[in-house]
């Protein structure tokens, strides 16, 4: 009894150290990718397969603390080590070979497509489908299609500016949880993309605080709203997100090869491909 005691504490923790690994191993990727012009976090978390769990996680992080922080923990750390260590690197070969390095971005994001679609378990075309795949694309088109600076926040904070960082925040905690709708680009619609980037470089509270508190609100908001979509309303849900994706392609494509860069980039592609469709799969 002992002995089987024992061997069940050892293969839980072996689980637990795994999942650990994969999920900040995914988050290491979605992090890496972040910065990438065009690509969402929420994308590629959603192509990786850990999209449902982080919104569950932080959706219910008050009912259930340990179990949220088991997922959160390693993903946020991973995302970290990803924006610091292999962000540099990928942003490095877009400068240096931008048609092969975009279009293994292309591929991953048609690689990730088959999983989506299980997900909203589509087995044939219908209008509904087709209305609500369009209706993300839309979507994502006419956030892409904003000019920028509607409105800018100065840097000299007073009560207007607070309610306004607090609604900003909100916007942009959408944009961060929101397949195919990127974050840097919701800061450019809204004219804050310039202030946003000085006060973190020299940590400018004031201005920080309340774009944070909005950004919080509008995080447990809509992954409130998003597990109740995906629990309640799972197939359109997951059509618009596809949606989502689909239409944020439009952002990364870098246009058509010329000459001797197809040899680069249709290998880059089908990588790209293989390697979402299979931890897609996985």
């Amino acid at each position: 009894m002992e002995n089987q005691k024992q061997e069940s504490g050892q293969e839980n923790e072996t689980r637990f150290v795994k999942s650990v690994v994969r999920d900040g191993g995914k988050g290491v990727i979605v992090g890496g990718s972040m910065l990438v012009p065009g690509v969402s976090g929420g994308t590629m978390a959603m192509l990786l397969g850990i999209y449902d769990s982080l919104i569950t996680s932080v959706s219910n992080f008050f009912q259930h603390p340990k179990k949220a922080l088991k997922v959160l923990i390693p993903f946020v750390l991973g995302a970290l080590l990803g924006m610091v260590v292999i962000a540099k690197p990928i942003l490095a070969l877009i400068e240096k070979y931008p048609m092969p390095t975009l279009y293994f971005f292309l591929g991953a994001v048609a690689g990730g497509i088959p999983f989506i679609i299980k997900k909203a378990d589509v087995s044939k075309l219908s209008f509904s489908t087709v209305f609500y795949l369009l209706f993300g694309i839309a979507l994502v088109v006419g956030i892409a299609r904003l000019p920028e600076n509607l409105f800018t926040v100065s840097l000299n904070v007073g009560l207007r500016e607070i309610l306004l960082l607090i609604a900003a925040g909100i916007f942009v905690a959408v944009a961060l949880i929101l397949p195919g709708i990127s974050v840097s680009y919701m800061l450019l619609v809204m004219g804050m993309y310039q202030n946003t980037m000085d006060s973190i470089s020299r940590v400018y509270l004031p201005y920080l605080i309340p774009l944070g508190i909005g950004g919080i609100l509008g995080i447990l908001l809509t992954t409130r709203l998003l597990e109740k979509a995906m629990n309640k309303y799972p197939r359109p849900t997951y059509l618009i997100i596809l949606g989502f994706m689909i239409g944020s392609v439009a952002e990364i494509f870098p246009g058509v090869p010329n000459g001797l860069e197809w040899i680069w980039c249709i290998p880059c592609a089908v990588v790209g491909f293989i390697v979402m469709h299979a931890l897609g799969k996985e």
